[in-house]
């Protein structure tokens, strides 16, 4: 059965995704900050730690375009393409690894290719299934380097796929020079800047 995403599914909540394979480090910190401004605006969230998910890397296998989700793997994700379809509002918080996004949040991205429609024959014309709905996003990097041009193509990797897939990124937030686990705390004006988006993306869905 291929997805159906009618208006009448849409919900005020945002789905957090946490891309850190360190428990109870500094993205995990951050994430959390930013749903409690998610719930003080009145959203509902969910949180998904992909580290705790099984879900197998898209292997280009182009069954989706057949079936018109990914058809291919029984994981995690089946799960949370639930999420991703109903909710309006997603947040990604990915640490720095090696200029970019974690193994997890690629892996994470790279599977949701089956909202996408495209015209045959190929290369050609494509279309998002989530495109057009006032989806909107914020997107989060923690990086132990004090220079944001350190942190590589990190808020990229996950800006660009986002936005081919219909959402507005209302909010970019690098957080750079922090590596000791959980040291973030010792930073009020990030914590406070957390939240801040995360009241601002519940806001802007609400509305």
């Amino acid at each position: 059965m291929a997805f159906e995403i009618t208006e009448n599914l849409f919900k005020p909540k945002v789905l957090a995704v946490g891309a850190s394979p360190r428990k109870g480090g500094n993205s995990d910190v951050l994430l959390g900050h930013f749903l409690a401004g998610v719930k003080r605006a009145s959203a509902g969230a969910v949180e998904i730690q992909l580290r705790d998910c099984q879900i197998t890397p898209c292997i280009g296998c182009e069954l989706c375009r057949q079936s018109g989700q990914c058809t291919r793997f029984n994981d995690d994700m089946v799960g949370i393409y639930k999420n991703i379809i109903e909710f309006r509002g997603l947040f990604l918080i990915s640490p720095v690894h090696n200029y970019n996004i974690t193994a997890w949040m690629k892996g994470f991205i790279d599977r949701l290719y089956c909202f996408y429609d495209f015209v045959e024959p190929r290369p050609g014309k494509w279309s998002s299934k989530l495109a057009n709905q006032g989806r909107k996003a914020v997107i989060a990097a923690v990086a132990e380097q004090s220079n944001k041009e350190e942190m590589g193509v990190t808020l990229e990797a996950m800006e660009k796929p986002l936005e081919a897939l219909g959402y507005t990124i209302i909010q970019k937030f690098p957080v750079l020079g922090i590596f000791e686990k959980g040291k973030v705390a010792d930073y009020p004006e990030i914590i406070r800047s957390a939240e801040l988006y995360g009241e601002k993306l519940a806001r802007e869905i609400i509305s």
